[in-house]
């Protein structure tokens, strides 16, 4: 396996969980709390990851780490979650969709990377495929939900761009980089959720094992494979692995929930995973993986980290 396909193959894990977090969130979570739901899942992981690399941002990244992490946690998360509570798993799945066409013009107006046909063919080819996945769903739309849905698909493609701009900081590695954006959005969340929401509800066991889950497995190390992988990436062959959350959900809401998927639905699921192949055929590797660290080790605060913290695991 090439360099670039184990870089691509590693960051596919990241959107593969997050096609899980539809039905974490409806099937393990108390109802009707977004922002806690956000709130958990970012800070926990983003302080568990700040107590590992022991480092903190210095001068302009407080900033840029405070930007980060309000694109990619602070608004993102909250935004996601109040789509996946208003619309089923596959409806808010396609409204995020449009993600890839938004990295497109954003890395056109910040990166200057200009968009091929190719780029933004596959950016269509990947909604469209995905749309197929619900057209007969028979679910009704949300108003709310569908804004929500593309409000943070927006943050979260500004999100790539500017990650991709600005890169990180000479000596510190991903998995701090990853600590300060979900420590910034968690603190970002934490007053909203407790102004808008009210103090935490009464949790039970299955609720904290879905919070657990999702702080952790879905967000934590996810995080942390999706940034090293945007590094490494063009920000159009990032953003078009992003098809493979909406497909990981359908198919967990065909075996677990018992939704119908037709061949219609299985048509999209086809043409979006063609899509998501097509974006990561560019450029043989792009000069960020050849020059970088092996996946085992980062030198992270004057220490190794341990390779199975980075790979032990892994809006989406």
């Amino acid at each position: 396996m090439s360099r670039k396909a184990a870089v691509v193959a590693l960051t596919a894990l990241a959107p593969i969980s997050w096609g899980s977090t539809y039905f974490v969130t409806t099937e393990f979570l108390p109802p009707d709390r977004p922002l806690f739901t956000g709130l958990m899942r970012a800070l926990p992981a983003g302080l568990l990851l700040l107590a590992l690399t022991r480092k903190l941002p210095q001068g302009a990244w407080w900033g840029k780490a405070a930007v980060l992490g309000a694109l990619n946690i602070g608004a993102f998360f909250p935004l996601l979650f109040l789509a996946a509570y208003r619309l089923p798993g596959g409806v808010a799945a396609v409204v995020g969709s449009v993600g890839p066409l938004f990295v497109v013009g954003l890395a056109a107006l910040f990166l200057g990377d200009r968009p091929t046909a190719k780029s933004l063919i596959a950016a269509v080819a990947a909604a469209f495929g995905v749309s197929l996945v619900v057209l007969k769903a028979g679910a009704a739309l949300d108003l709310v939900g569908v804004v929500a849905g593309l409000l943070s698909a927006l943050s979260m493609s500004a999100g790539i761009v500017f990650t991709k701009r600005w890169g990180r900081p000479e000596g510190v590695g991903a998995l701090a980089l990853t600590g300060w954006q979900l420590t910034a959005g968690g603190l970002i969340i934490l007053p909203v959720a407790f102004l808008v929401e009210g103090a935490p509800p009464a949790l039970t066991g299955t609720n904290l094992a879905g919070y657990a889950y999702l702080a952790f497995g879905n967000t934590a190390i996810s995080y942390f494979l999706w940034f090293r992988g945007i590094e490494r990436l063009s920000a159009s062959s990032a953003t078009l692995l992003g098809p493979l959350s909406p497909i990981t959900a359908a198919i967990i809401g065909w075996v677990a929930l018992g939704q119908a998927l037709g061949p219609v639905q299985l048509l999209g699921m086809v043409i979006a995973f063609g899509a998501t192949l097509a974006g990561q055929m560019g450029p043989r590797t792009p000069k960020g993986v050849e020059k970088a660290e092996p996946f085992g080790s980062t030198e992270e605060n004057g220490r190794k980290v341990s390779a199975g913290l980075e790979v032990s695991g892994v809006r989406r």
